[in-house]
């Protein structure tokens, strides 16, 4: 929905134990790699890493913060759509993160926390940076030239099963249980389902498609490396998401040149929903996310993985009139059952009590 380093969720994806979760969490293509959600973050430990920011949404109850969060998260999909019609997907992308980038920086300095200095951090925040922010936000933006914003939505929450499957091959300490397995097989179900692969995917354009599932690999592809090289470096999430965007905005200020012309104009409509994506789905939205992951906890906060799609297909119908086959919701409810058995965990196994009577020796 959302990524940045230090805020992801413990999909998707930020106070979580790195040592206890299981595989990447979901992240949305809204957020920055960290900003993605508090949720999904929790990669990192050390000085102010157990802090929370103090979100404008405070004084609300959780609940309220919540559904606020989903619906920030659940029109991220449908403001890439508007936002590519007026600006190339890159541009697009690079305003994004820039405006996301903006707004965490000015609470770094509210809060007069510093930025890493180290290089190695630096070094491996720009990795995370392009694959948790600037590749799967520019091939969403991409995506949404070619296919609905809803399916947009759905594909998005595959990201933990990419994540899952990433992590068995890539976290030695992962060992999938038969729950996890059944819901990868059942996600992936789920996803020809909404493609109708019955159909001979007809009518869906499979470009588009595949870019968005990249996008939501592109995620789970960062994540792993996220807890492989940076958890318990000692600075706080909000640190460490911010530089994080600002690694992303530099990365695509080289690379939008290349492959785009400026634009000729700058429709208001469009450009609203670039401040709208970047301020409020990645600013603001880590704000509420890291909130509700300290005060709820993350179980109950990354949650909100499964509203989002709910919210995208519901906005792209009925704001954007785009058609919805029975397949899509059917698949969609099959894809975040899957999503949901990847993130579950065995219930921990308690010793039998001897049986009256019984002895032991």
């Amino acid at each position: 929905m959302s990524t940045t380093t230090g805020a992801a969720t413990t999909s998707s994806a930020t106070t979580t134990n790195p040592s206890t979760t299981n595989a990447p969490r979901a992240t949305d293509a809204h957020t920055p790699a960290g900003a993605t959600a508090p949720a999904r973050s929790g990669e990192f430990r050390g000085r102010g890493a157990g802090e929370t920011p103090k979100s404008p949404g405070r004084a609300l109850g959780w609940p309220l913060r919540f559904a606020v969060l989903s619906l920030i998260w659940g029109f991220s999909f449908l403001f890439i759509k508007v936002g590519t019609q007026g600006f190339a997907p890159l541009q697009f992308t690079l305003g994004r993160v820039a405006f996301g980038a903006l707004v965490l920086l000015i609470i770094v300095v509210l809060k007069r926390e510093r930025l890493p200095r180290s290089p190695r951090i630096w070094a491996h925040l720009t990795v995370a940076a392009f694959f948790l922010n600037a590749l799967p936000f520019s091939l969403f933006a991409y995506a949404e030239l070619t296919i609905p914003s809803t399916l947009a939505g759905i594909c998005n929450a595959t990201s933990p099963l990419w994540g899952m499957a990433l992590s068995v091959i890539a976290l030695a300490e992962d060992r999938p249980s038969r729950r996890r397995v059944a819901g990868l097989g059942l996600g992936f179900l789920g996803v020809l389902t909404v493609l109708g692969a019955w159909q001979g995917f007809a009518g869906t354009d499979l470009a588009g498609t595949a870019m968005a599932l990249g996008g939501s690999l592109s995620y789970a592809i960062g994540w792993t490396y996220v807890r492989r090289t940076l958890a318990g470096v000692p600075h706080s999430h909000l640190s460490m998401s911010s530089a994080q965007l600002l690694l992303a905005t530099v990365q695509l200020v080289v690379v939008t040149p290349l492959f785009t012309t400026a634009p000729t104009g700058y429709p208001v409509i469009p450009l609203l929903a670039v401040f709208a994506l970047g301020a409020l789905g990645t600013g603001l939205a880590f704000l509420i996310q890291y909130g509700l992951v300290a005060e709820i906890g993350p179980t109950t906060a990354q949650m909100v993985t499964y509203v989002v799609p709910v919210i995208a297909t519901a906005a792209g119908v009925a704001l954007l009139h785009e058609q919805l086959s029975w397949n899509t919701p059917v698949g969609a409810l099959v894809v975040l059952a899957g999503a949901a058995l990847t993130q579950s965990k065995p219930r921990p196994s308690t010793p039998s009590l001897p049986r009256p009577g019984s002895t032991t020796g």
